[in-house]
């Protein structure tokens, strides 16, 4: 038995750089974050047991962004577009399956 209250909890880096350096938010992070809750909801898969998405600031690893992370199992991903967010909905959130080519060493 488990105490977990999301099975995925989801957290995207959607943090802006005022001094223009690269970063998550200027790379889509928060279009994505919002086109995945989007997906997540409609496949009812939101709310307690299920999956949760939500916005973070900066995650501090801006040279690969941008990036999410899926916790409890601390899987971080980058992604370039909604095909990839797609993959990882697909096969993460709703087979349990690491996207690997996704997938941040």
């Amino acid at each position: 038995m488990t105490d977990l209250y999301y099975k995925h909890h989801v957290f995207f880096c959607t943090n802006l750089r005022e001094d223009g350096a690269q970063c998550c938010g200027a790379s889509g992070g928060q279009h994505m974050r919002d086109y995945l809750k989007k997906k997540v909801k409609h496949a009812n898969l939101n709310g307690e047991g299920k999956c949760r998405i939500n916005s973070a600031g900066c995650l501090d690893r801006c040279d690969e962004g941008p990036l999410l992370v899926v916790y409890p199992e601390g899987v971080w991903y980058t992604y370039v577009d909604e095909s990839d967010i797609d993959e990882i909905f697909e096969a993460h959130l709703k087979q349990g399956r690491i996207v690997e080519r996704l997938r941040l060493k």
